[in-house]
């Protein structure tokens, strides 16, 4: 099912939303101050390409200063807005019932533009 899931979502719209966050990793990456930034797009790019049968999990590394020093700065400068993306194009996925998965997809793709350092993408347990 995941496999579907992910071909589906790359076909109707996926490849969009990655091809952005790549072209932003490229920018970012660019200057010497937003490698850090650049990386974690990076790390978006890899999620929106296939989000089905992953899962966003926050790890040991959240806690400390830098991280909640960058997750200040992604805030005020672009995680909100892509937050507030992610959110609007769940809910126009959510409205149909066969677009409620890609909607899930979107609320996970959500959490993790908000606050992306200290987070990871690991496979779902389907235990």
């Amino acid at each position: 099912m995941n496999t579907f899931g992910n071909l589906f979502w790359f076909l109707f719209g996926g490849f969009i939303i990655a091809l952005l966050y790549l072209i932003g990793s490229i920018f970012l990456i660019i200057t010497i101050i937003g490698i850090p930034f650049g990386l974690q797009t990076l790390k978006m790019t890899a999620f929106a390409i296939a989000p089905f049968g992953r899962e966003v999990v926050r790890t040991e590394k959240a806690a400390g200063c830098l991280p909640v020093l960058l997750n200040i700065i992604w805030i005020l400068v672009a995680g909100i807005e892509l937050a507030v993306v992610h959110l609007v194009l769940a809910v126009i996925c959510g409205i149909t019932i066969i677009g409620i998965p890609f909607a899930i997809q979107h609320i996970k793709m959500a959490q993790l533009s908000l606050i992306p350092f200290g987070m990871d993408i690991r496979e779902e347990n389907t235990n």
